[in-house]
């Protein structure tokens, strides 16, 4: 059985009259002149014009009463710009949960003072968030706008009954993070998403109104399109939707317009279809994107347009053959990503993420797995950007929370707070609000309902935990099964519900979950109700589950970087692919103190390739590739060389020494200072990695990969360093724009002779002059649990990482990077 996921709704297929196409183009150009309401490069919100209001807020922790009045003094508050994560700079302390990184929560509250022009009286004033954490509520003028208490979920309030226009208007954020240890993992407190005031005519396209999905049919592609319009007007709305899309040069391949009668009070939607003859395609290797441009107008008048991006491509998926992209059965070599970066918290800039995500996709990372929750909206739009895919997920509890580690890991007594006390209330619209507003990204490829929800006995159990019986002997599992917990059963129900959901905002891809009780799952309607069927560390059933399932379409939803897991992926054509943990490494989930989180990445906090990268990239890139790490050689055999060996060719003369090599070549050789080392050897298919006992002796080790006819491919060296001798900037940004560029700027100890030293520890300091400032240093060190909201930090393999943020002005930055004994490192960079 072959399940597609390429129809969409079709409607109609009216081609604009002849000239009406640069009339479009020429109305879109008015509004942009004008100010008019248009959501161009914002197709978060859709409709309206937006305004970014992340600047010049006001922030106090703790409660404060009378915090939404408008009246309020608050000029002693802090002053601090959006996004903004108070945890991250608090300090880590043993005594808090580990399950956070032994950071706080808490409750906070923002505050900021707008001006709205009265001549924007008549229009509609709404805030939109695009995240706070959590359990959130706004205020306009000391009138509560509503509450939302996911922090994942982006979310708009109607502002208009309480705004003041020609006057000053106070907006008041309510977050409270009281329950700190209501995650797994570290989330974050506070506003830490973008912020947008946006005003519309009161006839304008819903929020999240417009919806285009791409289907093809051999040479010809059909963009589907449907457009909802609220009329919040006194009057019925005779209306016109204009359609034109535009290939990546610019160019109108395609237009349609169609009338639409909206009631007053009421919204409509309007249905049409777009044909486009041998259209570019979406896809990984190049992510061609086109640009819807929509118009909605009455009579000559425009009310509101919007520019939504898409692009073309088909997904297929089969349970003997895996998935299909644009026709073509591909294998996913995806990694699960959360949404911290180290020293920033969950406030991470776009540039931030687009550095991570191109470093992943040079290891041959080809998909993103949300764990476990809606991310940024700049994630998606880099992943169409990029060709990555996306797997967007939604949950990781349901109706009843799981187990949180307060004090260490695995020890003590957990914790269990959660989401569960807003589920029945907030989880459907939850889920809906995530697809509406993801739905037109071409990255994303599935939408996954729950990651691990059935985890045995955490908190679901079945009689099939209790074991079966062998030759007399019952072998319990996970515990065996507990009759007082909640019924594994009720996961099919929900699931079901959950799948309605999806479908009713989106039929063009399938749903998924994350399954790690796939053994009690099976006994269950759970996997079932789903469209394809994510496997957490469960390859030891692919092969039985197919023949058990044969309708089942199966991949690895959580996986681990043994090779072995690669290969029950390579080896079995109907599983399509795997998401490692972790992508990168993420705060909280901590281990024993000393920990900030989890450190299973390809890359480490500061978004440097780890030794796991390199060996990931031997497995998945096509590219010639070789690395070589070198450690002591274990006094006990190990079973296998280390996938976390460090370049490091700094030991004790004479010492034995394992030198491990990963490489995608058929076989390598060693040499020291320019003399063989090491004999030819053949890449080992079982551990993916060759290696070496060799003595000790400074200079310089190189690899050298070799067909199997051992000729050269490509040479890979490492060399014993001195001393710590200088700071240097390994790259620097020349310019940035003064509204939010970031620098990201790496410093490296290096030696009188310029060669990194991945030894030193030193403690660096940031200093900045100019209209810039620091966002903190991060060196990728988990167990530094010292101050990261100075400017001064402790190298980590040798190196750092600033971010430096432009503050707004014009003009030049001069950083300079110092350390006691060692020569300093200076850059300027031009702000524009």
């Amino acid at each position: 059985m072959k399940t597609g996921f390429q129809t969409g709704c079709a409607g109609q297929r009216d081609r604009l009259p002849s000239g009406l196409s640069p009339i479009i183009s020429a109305l879109a150009a008015l509004i942009l002149i004008l100010g008019l309401p248009c959501a161009l490069a914002f197709a978060q919100v859709s409709f309206g014009q937006p305004e970014k209001i992340n600047t010049g807020w006001r922030f106090a922790r703790g409660e404060v009463k009378d915090a939404q009045a408008a009246s309020l003094d608050d000029s002693g508050w802090r002053r601090v710009d959006l996004p903004h994560d108070w945890s991250v700079e608090a300090p880590l302390s043993p005594s808090l949960a580990s399950c956070t990184g032994y950071l706080p929560g808490g409750i906070g509250w923002y505050r900021k003072t707008i001006a709205i022009p009265e001549a924007l009286r008549g229009r509609k004033i709404y805030l939109y968030f695009e995240g706070v954490y959590n359990r959130s509520e706004v205020f306009l003028n000391g009138h509560s706008l509503g509450r939302r208490p996911n922090g994942y979920i982006s979310f708009m309030y109607d502002a208009t009954p309480h705004a003041r226009f020609g006057a000053e208007n106070v907006i008041a954020v309510k977050v409270d993070h009281g329950l700190s240890a209501d995650s797994r993992w570290y989330t974050g407190s506070g506003i830490y998403r973008n912020v947008w005031l946006v005003h519309s005519s009161p006839v304008h396209i819903a929020q999240w109104g417009v919806y285009a999905h791409p289907e093809l049919d051999g040479a010809t592609g059909t963009l589907n399109i449907e457009v909802e319009v609220t009329n919040d007007s006194r009057e019925n709305a005779g209306l016109n939707i204009a359609h034109e899309l535009l290939a990546p040069d610019g160019k109108v391949v395609a237009a349609s317009s169609q009338p639409l009668s909206v009631e007053s009070g009421k919204n409509g939607k309007s249905i049409c279809a777009l044909k486009v003859d041998h259209p570019l395609l979406w896809d990984m290797g190049n992510p061609v994107l086109y640009k819807l441009r929509t118009v909605v107008s009455r009579g000559a008048e425009v009310l509101d347009s919007a520019v939504t991006t898409t692009g073309f491509r088909s997904l297929s998926f089969d349970p003997d053959k895996g998935m299909a992209l644009n026709g073509k059965w591909i294998k996913v070599k995806g990694v699960c990503l959360h949404h911290d970066a180290g020293v920033l918290g969950a406030a991470v800039p776009r540039d931030v993420w687009k550095r991570r995500l191109v470093t992943l996709k040079s290891l041959g990372c080809n998909a993103i797995r949300t764990s476990h929750n809606p991310q940024a909206p700049d994630l998606y739009e880099l992943c169409d950007e990029l060709g990555l895919l996306v797997l967007n997920e939604a949950f990781d509890e349901w109706e009843f929370p799981k187990r949180k580690w307060l004090q260490g890991w695995n020890v003590g007594q957990p914790g269990y707070q959660g989401s569960s006390d807003f589920f029945d209330e907030w989880a459907e619209r939850d889920l809906a609000d995530m697809i509406r507003r993801d739905r037109n990204h071409p990255s994303i490829f599935a939408w996954s309902i729950g990651n691990e929800v059935d985890y045995p006995n955490d908190p679901y159990s079945h009689p099939v935990l209790g074991g079966k019986n062998t030759g007399g002997f019952v072998q319990p599992i996970f515990g065996g099964y507990k009759k007082d917990a909640p019924d594994a059963r009720r996961l099919g129900e929900i699931a079901k519900r959950f799948v309605a959901v999806v479908k009713k905002h989106d039929t063009s891809r399938p749903v998924t979950a994350g399954l790690a009780g796939v053994a009690m799952s099976n006994e269950t309607e759970y996997p079932g109700a789903l469209d394809i069927t994510g496997y957490n560390y469960t390859e030891s059933r692919y092969i039985s589950d197919h023949k058990a399932y044969p309708a089942r379409v199966i991949f690895g939803s959580e996986n681990g970087h043994q090779r072995s897991a690669w290969q029950a992926v390579a080896e079995n054509e109907h599983i399509f692919g795997q998401f490692l943990w972790t992508g990168i490494d993420y705060l909280g989930e901590s281990r024993k103190w000393p920990s900030r989180g989890f450190h299973s990445g390809l890359l480490d906090f500061a978004g440097f390739i780890k030794p796991l990268g390199y060996f990931r990239r031997s497995l998945w890139t096509d590219q010639p590739m070789a690395y070589i790490g070198a450690y002591p050689v274990p006094t006990k055999e190990e079973k296998s060389p280390s996938m976390d060996a460090w370049p490091i060719w700094n030991h004790d003369e004479g010492r034995p020494i394992r030198v491990v090599c990963y490489t995608n070549a058929a076989r390598a050789r060693l040499e020291l200072n320019g003399q063989p080392a090491g004999d030819p050897k053949d890449y080992d298919d079982k551990t993916g990695i060759i290696y070496w006992d060799i003595p000790f002796q400074a200079g310089k080790l190189e690899v050298v990969a070799l067909d199997r006819g051992n000729n050269e491919i490509l040479r890979h060296a490492i060399r014993t360093s001195g001393r710590p001798h200088a700071l240097a900037i390994q790259n620097i940004e020349k310019s940035i724009g003064a509204e939010g560029g970031l620098a990201q700027i790496v410093v490296q100890a290096v030696d009188d002779e310029g060669v990194p030293v991945l030894l030193a520890d030193d403690e660096v300091t940031c200093h900045i002059t100019g209209p810039a400032r620091l966002l903190g240093l991060e060196s990728g060190n988990n167990e530094d649990m010292t101050d990261y909201t100075d400017n001064k930090h402790r190298l980590h393999h040798g190196r750092i990482l600033a971010y430096v943020q432009a503050r707004g002005e014009p003009g030049d930055m001069e950083v300079r990077f110092t350390a006691p004994w060692l020569k300093p490192a200076r850059a300027v960079i031009h702000i524009e």
